[in-house]
């Protein structure tokens, strides 16, 4: 009997590992693909929608599924999430308009947060304490490989076929994963998909996540994105309309995402559940905002290449396998609270190293930085999610797994954001001062995150 769960969890890990590997593969290759699908399908004023819509659907479906995740188990939302990101792969690939299109990237935005909760808590019931972050381990790598990888086999299959087949080609992915992970759930015992649901200590029952509040927060977040975009269009008219949208996306988010977060912290555990929450929020929405600009930086101020500019970041994914691996270590005698803490410093410094790169031209130092910075990622990311599945108890596992990725989602998407505003102020003043202040504003809000996560309590989960 013991060693058929044994046999079940490697599979299920194996599966597991191969889906989170196509979500991944699917959103890397996106960026190198649509230009291609851009220029074609004509409406390039909805280029920027085509990622907005996927992060709008999964940030909905992030909440609905932890909703399910908790009281049905885990399975339910892993096979919704899988029929929607399938179909949505398969609209997408067969799109002859950009609107098809985006209809596909929200769908498949909707498979992805089903998908995400689904494996975050079928790893809390399934896996204990001292075998999750050698999973997690696994999980960052397969998200990193495609980072390696996924933007030259889109580019060979865009040029060799169409950009239609880098959606095409997922979905063997996706069919893997059932038949690899598929029966190793089935074999899993009920208790591993579900989880010991006693009542908390309070007596009360687990209070589920409100729908409205995920509706209005996913609304709001594409009425910043709107109004980001709306911008640099002249006019008082506009300028009045962007106002008004801004000012209610803002009441919107600051009503919906306090009913997103987990309800109460543990008892005596100083920032509870809401420290690891922010801590990831602000360092990963800081690393992407920079990432998301330091391949232009070094196109326009150093005349790099796009490959070239974005081996910079290839090496930032070398640091995060690395962080990821070391943060699974049985040899590291860190509690999970100190390895979390050490992960975002790890990010602060290396992005304090970038923001001499377009002060000083020493371009060399934008390796050191990634590779540093990409480091505290692999750390960090593992981290959080093994502190909140931790201090989660087990009816709850699925609210608050959800509210660790919508509150990383809202980080990524308010801090590029912020990091594209700081660009549009000064790029026409000068294009140093640009960069070298978005860094140092990016460089700050991670700062921030360090705070948060030395508020984590104290957590062990290795001897």
């Amino acid at each position: 009997m013991e060693s058929t769960l044994v046999a079940s969890k490697r599979g299920l890990a194996v599966g597991l590992c191969t889906g989170v590997l196509a979500i991944a593969f699917e959103g890397m290759s996106v960026s190198t693909a649509m230009p291609e699908a851009a220029r074609e399908l004509g409406r390039v004023d909805l280029y920027a929608w085509i990622f907005s819509l996927f992060t709008i659907g999964m940030l909905f479906a992030t909440v609905v599924g932890g909703r399910i995740a908790d009281r049905h188990g885990p399975v339910a939302p892993l096979l919704a999430g899988l029929a929607a990101f399938t179909a949505g792969l398969l609209v997408a690939g067969f799109a002859p308009t950009m609107e098809v299109l985006l209809a596909g990237r929200l769908l498949q935005g909707l498979g992805s947060g089903s998908l995400n909760v689904g494996y975050a808590v079928l790893l809390a019931h399934a896996f204990d304490a001292t075998e999750r972050p050698r999973v997690m381990s696994w999980f960052s790598t397969a998200w990193v490989v495609p980072s390696l990888v996924g933007p030259p086999i889109a580019a060979f299959v865009t040029r060799l076929l169409s950009w239609h087949w880098v959606f095409f080609s997922v979905v063997p992915l996706l069919v893997l994963a059932v038949v690899v992970g598929g029966p190793a759930v089935a074999r899993l015992p009920r208790s591993s998909l579900v989880g010991d649901h006693d009542p908390p200590a309070s007596g009360m029952p687990p209070r589920p996540v409100p729908v409205w509040a995920a509706v209005v927060a996913a609304l709001a977040t594409a009425g910043l994105q709107w109004v980001g975009q709306s911008l640099a269009q002249p006019g008082l008219a506009a300028t009045a309309t962007v106002a008004i949208a801004a000012t209610v996306s803002v009441i919107g988010l600051g009503i919906a995402v306090p009913a997103l977060m987990p309800r109460r912290g543990t008892p005596g555990a100083g920032g509870g559940l809401l420290a690891p929450i922010l801590a990831r929020a602000l360092v990963a929405g800081a690393f992407f905002g920079a990432s998301s600009f330091f391949p232009l930086l070094m196109v326009q101020l150093y005349g790099w290449s796009l490959i070239a500019a974005g081996a910079t970041l290839t090496i930032g994914s070398v640091g995060w396998t690395t962080g990821a691996w070391v943060q699974s270590h049985r040899g590291l005698r860190l509690r999970r609270d100190q390895v979390l803490l050490l992960g975002t410093g790890a990010v602060v410094a290396g992005l304090a190293v970038l923001v001499a790169v377009p002060w000083t031209g020493w371009v060399w130092l934008s390796a050191v930085g990634w590779l540093v910075g990409g480091f505290g990622m692999g750390m960090c990311m593992a981290s959080t999610a093994l502190v909140v599945m931790i201090l989660s108890p087990p009816a709850e596992q699925g609210r608050n797994n959800a509210a660790l990725q919508v509150g990383e989602a809202l980080g990524n998407s308010l801090l590029v954001g912020l990091a594209g505003t700081v660009y549009a102020w000064f790029a026409a003043t000068s294009l140093p001062v640009a960069y070298g202040l978005l860094l140092v504003t990016m460089t700050a809000f991670s700062l921030l995150g360090v705070m948060s996560a030395a508020r984590v309590t104290p957590v062990r989960d290795r001897g």
